[in-house]
């Protein structure tokens, strides 16, 4: 206890890198996919639908990179050592006094978006902790842990949206079954953030799917885990008489198909690059896809 008395509080561009908003994107986007798949008008619902973006991203999303910070300072201190908390930029327990500040502020903010916003924040804070935290640490089996990931960063968000638009209703089924699909998704994508991290995670005992399966085969199962969900969505566009968004998402799938080919070849050395190019079509994707489901509703 004297050491956290004593640890001085850290600068506020640590506590910002510790909450990393570069990853708040993915689930605010599939929030606002969520609001469009709804096909409710957006007239005069902007105050809510900014508090669900923020609830997504600076909020639930923040929260569990500060948890997983935490949880991973000893495999960090071997596979990135410039993170905050290896660092010592910033001290003490101080990393997990955010986790923990951050995570009653989310539930905070939760409360403004009814029973359904607050019960998928709880759910997601939830997964967050479950993931990093022990005894459970989802993590360190691939399969359930980046499951959770994909479920919090793109379904749960989606349905989220999709809920809150819909005044707390059930979100329509078609709208539900993206979710799922897109979340299934991201379960390859996930997969690519811990090839930059094999070597520590061997020492730490973490199993990942590069671990787990070896690099080769690992990242041939993240490409179908991210394409496979894709064409079950083209199928369903093409059912529900959206042609022309089907062959959009048909497009983004080819663009992302040259890409895997390239990434297959030097999965390590190239996941960041694919994460960069080829994962932007993923969730270009995703919003033709609400846009689709929007026209079927409104028709």
């Amino acid at each position: 206890m004297d050491r956290l008395a004593l640890s001085p509080a850290p600068a506020l561009p640590v506590v910002a890198e510790l909450l990393k908003p570069i990853t708040w994107f993915p689930p605010m986007w599939a929030f606002g996919c969520g609001v469009v798949a709804s096909g409710v008008s957006t007239e005069g619902r902007w105050p809510l639908i900014a508090t669900g973006i923020v609830l997504a991203g600076p909020m639930v999303c923040a929260s569990s990179q500060a948890v997983n910070d935490w949880y991973d300072r000893h495999v960090d201190a071997i596979n990135e050592p410039h993170r905050p908390i290896p660092s010592g930029r910033m001290p003490g327990y101080w990393g997990l006094y955010i986790a923990i500040l951050w995570t009653a502020l989310s539930l905070l903010v939760a409360t403004a978006l009814g029973p359904w916003g607050f019960g998928a924040a709880v759910l997601g804070l939830v997964l967050a902790w479950a993931y990093s935290m022990p005894p459970v640490r989802l993590k360190m089996n691939g399969w359930w842990g980046n499951a959770a990931c994909g479920l919090c960063y793109e379904g749960l968000a989606w349905v989220t949206g999709a809920a809150v638009m819909a005044g707390g209703s059930m979100p329509d089924a078609r709208s539900l079954m993206l979710a799922a699909l897109y979340s299934a998704g991201a379960h390859g994508i996930m997969t690519l953030n811990d090839f930059k991290s094999v070597e520590g995670d061997r020492v730490m005992g973490v199993g990942s799917l590069p671990v787990r399966l070896g690099v080769p085969r690992a990242a041939q199962v993240a490409c179908a885990f991210m394409i496979v969900p894709q064409f079950v969505v083209i199928g369903l566009l093409l059912q529900w008489g959206q042609p022309m968004h089907a062959a959009a998402v048909a497009a983004l799938v080819v663009g992302q198909g040259l890409m895997m080919r390239r990434f297959l070849q030097a999965p390590v050395e190239r996941a960041l690059w694919y994460s960069g190019f080829g994962v932007p079509l993923f969730v270009s994707g995703m919003m033709v896809s609400a846009f689709a489901l929007r026209g079927v509703i409104a028709s």
